[in-house]
Parts: structure tokens; C-alpha cells; sequence
């Protein structure tokens, strides 16, 4: 795999974890429904485009923000999330990471482009709401976790999943 795409994904995984350690920590945000539906959903997206990059023999699952339950379901839905983060991670080549895959969602027009390109954007989608997540920590009272990229390198790359 491209070493800078393994270590979006690496780091992804990461942050995730740290931010999913500040959020239980703090109860406001632990039971923010903004943040709980914000969590799903980034969730949700990682899934998707594991789907959209991986060989797709099965139907894509949906669900929506209230289908979790609990915070701990919701957590356990996350880990999902990151199990198959990796699974991809660790089967896809340098010569499948390079092959054309349409994005299903995007219609008019189609979107065609490489599986590492879409992994690029579960990657950059996930830290934007990251960002917002952090945003609405704080604003709860709680301390978000330096989860910057740059942070990750200089931690000497930490593995951490959920």
C-alpha cells in the first residue's frame, strides 16, 4: 500500500480512538445526541467507502443515527467501523489501490476513480468531523485530544484501535 495513504489510515484509526476516549470520558458529550449522530455518521461513511473500494459480493448495510441504542452500541458500531478499516487496509495492493471504482452515490454525472483515491476521502471526511466533534466537545466543557496528523508522526505513530 502507498505508505502516505496507510498512514491516513493508520492515523484515522488513531484519532478516532483518542476522540472516542474524550467523549466517554466527558457525560454532556458522552450524551450529545449532536455528537452521537455526528459519530454514526462518520462511522457510517467509513463503511461505505470500504464497501465502494473492496469487491462488493455483499449488499451494503444502512442504518441510521438512532438505530445504535446506546452509547456503547454505538462504540461497538465504531469498532465495526475500524475492523473493517483494517481488513481493507491490509488486502488491497498497489495494483488495486490504482483500479477505477465508481462511486455509487454520485450519478449525474458518475464519479470514476481510483480505490486510493476514495480511501483518501474516508480519511479526510473522517477528520473534518473530527474537527466538529472537537468543536462541540469543548463547547460541553470537555478537552478535546490533539489529534493533528503532525501529532501522530511525532507520537512515533501509535497503533490504537477502538
Amino acid at each position: 500500500m502507498n505508505p502516505l495513504l496507510r498512514d491516513l489510515l493508520d492515523h484515522q484509526l488513531w484519532a478516532d480512538a483518542a476522540q472516542w476516549s474524550a467523549i466517554a470520558a466527558h457525560p454532556p458529550a458522552r450524551d450529545d445526541r449532536t455528537i452521537q449522530d455526528r459519530l454514526h455518521h462518520l462511522h457510517y461513511v467509513q463503511r461505505a467507502f470500504v464497501w465502494i473500494a473492496g469487491n462488493r459480493t455483499e449488499p451494503f448495510v444502512t442504518s441510521k443515527p438512532g438505530d445504535c441504542g446506546s452509547f456503547e452500541a454505538l462504540r461497538d458500531f465504531a469498532r465495526e467501523s475500524h475492523r473493517q478499516i483494517v481488513g481493507c487496509r491490509d488486502e488491497l495492493s498497489g495494483e488495486k489501490l490504482n483500479q477505477p471504482i465508481e462511486v455509487p452515490w454520485f450519478k449525474d454525472p458518475p464519479l470514476t476513480l481510483p480505490r486510493a483515491e476514495a480511501l483518501t476521502q474516508m480519511a479526510m471526511h473522517s477528520q473534518w468531523h473530527r474537527g466538529q466533534n472537537a468543536t462541540r466537545l469543548r463547547e460541553l466543557g470537555g478537552e478535546p485530544p490533539m489529534s493533528d496528523l503532525i501529532v501522530w508522526y511525532w507520537k512515533g505513530r501509535p497503533s490504537a484501535m477502538l
